[in-house]
């Protein structure tokens, strides 16, 4: 068996086949199980790096029979049932698992992603965090009054929850982390400038938790513009609504693509890429094969497809493991895969985050703490999660971000 992919859905499949009486292989273009909820926290100084990853041979040592390989997929081929790498290298399969996620969706534009990277990557969110603090370095010794306050400005281009928890975290960055580090500027005067093209941020939630969402980053400095869509970029300038913006970080949170899986089998996707799979999550006209999280487009109960979010790969890459394990060592027919909502969220700022759970929405103080504890979750390895809340309690308690290093290419665009 071969898994495509060690995000959640991956990861919790793989898991569930441990040591059990089949040969498993995982590949993934990388060694690490990365959280990518979390991105923005490594873009914002937050967080390092290696808090929100863990390398996947360590996840997986205990298990004798899952097999790691490092690679990139570049096709398969269903007929010969078998996977294809960038370096040529081909793996063999019977049964195949394809939970290789998805990267974000410049509707056309893939020219704006150099300008406006999004936190989908280890290497984004570091780039994010280095342009964002070369921006008040060069804010710091530039002269020109014009110069200094563009460079102050960050536009979010998205307002989901990454856009919304991108720009609560910059401002706060700005107003408690920066605020008192630099001799000729202000950092709590910096602009933040969150924009949605939609009537309202954070679509998917009720209205009175967007409400809030809009409340909480207004106070914390936030610019809110929403019926306003993107039109141009280029390096230093963005076009909102068709007006130029001088800006220094431009980061984007607008749209997600699936991974590839239908060009490299050849079936129709829909308008973001995902495959539509059966109750079982088997891939119609594909014996053996299994799509899971983000490139699944996989209907809930109101009929429309399940959003692309970690509690969902989570949920299926569970249920897919432990019914593949039995399937094989028993024949129990595979079942249909239930989705069980444990709330979607999104944190704000300091002391305030929203939680839909459906028939419960909370906000403020409650949401954020319940929103800390459903992170801590998911992440992986109990090291990672003492890491992670050692890290938050001490910038908490001292309003500091402990990773502001300017790294790589030192920002410059």
């Amino acid at each position: 068996m071969v898994i495509l992919g060690a995000g959640f859905g991956g990861l919790t499949c793989a898991k569930g086949l441990g040591n059990a009486p089949v040969r498993v292989t995982i590949i993934d273009r990388h060694n690490y199980h990365l959280f990518v909820q979390l991105l923005y926290q490594v873009a914002t100084a937050a967080l390092s790096p290696a808090d929100i990853a863990q390398p996947i041979r360590r996840i997986f040592r205990r298990y004798r029979n899952i097999n790691v390989i490092l690679g990139e997929v570049t096709g398969v081929d269903a007929a010969s049932k078998r996977v294809t790498l960038a370096s040529g290298r081909t793996v063999d399969y019977d049964k195949l698992v394809i939970a290789t996620g998805s990267s974000y969706s410049y509707f056309g534009h893939d020219e704006w992603a150099k300008i406006a990277p999004g936190p989908k990557t280890v290497d984004d969110a570091l780039a994010i965090r280095s342009r964002l603090l070369t921006s008040f370095e060069l804010a710091e010794i530039a002269t020109d009054p014009e110069e200094q306050a563009a460079l102050l400005t960050t536009v979010v281009v998205g307002g989901g929850p990454t856009g919304v928890e991108m720009a609560g975290a910059i401002a706060e960055l700005a107003r408690y982390s920066l605020a008192r580090d630099f001799r000729h500027i202000d950092p709590r005067k910096a602009r933040i400038l969150l924009v949605e093209a939609g009537p309202r941020i954070l679509s998917a939630f009720p209205e009175s938790l967007a409400d809030h969402a809009v409340k909480v980053l207004t106070k914390l400095g936030v610019t809110v513009r929403t019926g306003e869509a993107v039109t141009g970029m280029e390096p230093g300038v963005v076009q909102i609504a068709g007006k130029p913006v001088r800006a220094g970080t431009v980061i984007w949170g607008a749209g997600v693509q699936a991974s590839p899986v239908a060009q490299w089998l050849g079936v129709t996707a829909d308008r973001t890429g995902r495959v539509t799979v059966n109750p079982d999550l088997s891939l119609p006209g594909f014996e053996g094969v299994y799509v899971v999280g983000d490139s699944a487009a996989f209907a809930g109960r109101d009929g429309r497809p399940l959003p692309a979010l970690a509690q969902v790969a989570h949920q299926q890459g569970t249920q897919l493991g432990r019914a593949l394990r039995a399937n094989l060592a028993q024949g129990t027919p595979m079942p249909p895969f239930r989705f069980r909502n444990r709330g979607n969220t999104a944190v704000i700022g300091r002391n305030s985050a929203v939680f839909d759970f459906g028939w419960w929405h909370v906000k403020g103080w409650i949401g954020w703490v319940l929103w800390g504890f459903y992170h801590i979750y998911l992440l992986t390895g109990f090291d990672r999660r003492l890491v992670v809340v050692l890290e938050w309690l001490w910038s908490y308690l001292t309003f500091q971000q402990g990773a502001r290093l300017i790294t790589g290419d030192g920002g410059k665009k």
